[in-house]
């Protein structure tokens, strides 16, 4: 596999982070998060999370609402998610504390450099990427995550027939996520004629993709199964 690239599929800005997510930050960080500073390499999720029947791990959870909900409703399984930006890790911080979750833990940092350097191979049953960055203008695109090496890292990563779902409301970059995935033998498309994938149960509806569909927005769901043998 190609090195992992240096162009950041992300922008940095001073957002607006309210008082009270600064306060959930430094408070219940230590307490749902994880942090780096002389942790192992790989992170061993085994136990983090114990007696856990899944691994899920979203990387670029945004204010982290549907993140919530499926802990929420699967308490079986263990969640795993990954943020940059410090106002989505503070809100999701209070959710997980209001809604006393124990099967969610959270990391502060660079999804694509955690997946690179803390998850182990095929230590995760289903990897999440949900409205990522579309970066639409085409000088751009360099920047999105989801490229080659990335579902290539990710396919490491998964256990045998785990699976990678992504999801998008920008219909380039849902033909290009399926162009990448065309002819890679290592994936089982899991969707239908056209390649792409109904809307599973399991994916709670965000209020952020129900304004687009409200707005005629189009939803595109790719799921991919990890296949043996490669």
């Amino acid at each position: 596999m190609s090195a992992l690239r240096t162009i950041k599929s992300f922008v940095l800005r001073t957002g607006r982070i309210t008082e009270g997510q600064k306060k959930a930050y430094e408070e219940l960080y230590k307490k749902y998060g994880i942090e780096l500073d002389n942790c192992p390499k790989p992170l061993d999720l085994s136990l983090i999370f114990p007696n856990y029947q899944k691994i899920n791990l979203e990387i670029g959870f945004g204010n982290g609402e549907s993140l919530v909900q499926m802990a929420k409703n699967f308490p079986e399984e263990a969640f795993l998610g990954v943020e940059v930006y410090p106002a989505g890790v503070g809100h999701l911080l209070i959710k997980i504390e209001e809604e006393g979750l124990k099967n969610l833990k959270i990391i502060k940092a660079d999804g694509l450099y955690i997946l690179q350097e803390f998850i182990a191979k095929e230590s995760i049953d289903r990897g999440q990427v949900y409205f990522s960055d579309p970066w639409p203008k085409k000088r751009h695109h360099k920047r999105r995550l989801i490229n080659q090496d990335f579902c290539n890292l990710f396919w490491e990563k998964l256990k045998p027939n785990g699976e990678l779902h992504l999801a998008t409301d920008w219909e380039n970059y849902a033909e290009n996520m399926l162009l990448i995935f065309k002819d890679d033998p290592k994936w089982q498309n899991l969707g239908n004629n056209d390649g792409f994938a109904d809307k599973p149960s399991f994916r709670p509806l965000t209020k952020f993709e129900e304004r687009g569909i409200k707005k005629g927005h189009q939803i595109w769901d790719l799921r991919y199964l990890k296949k043996r043998g490669y």
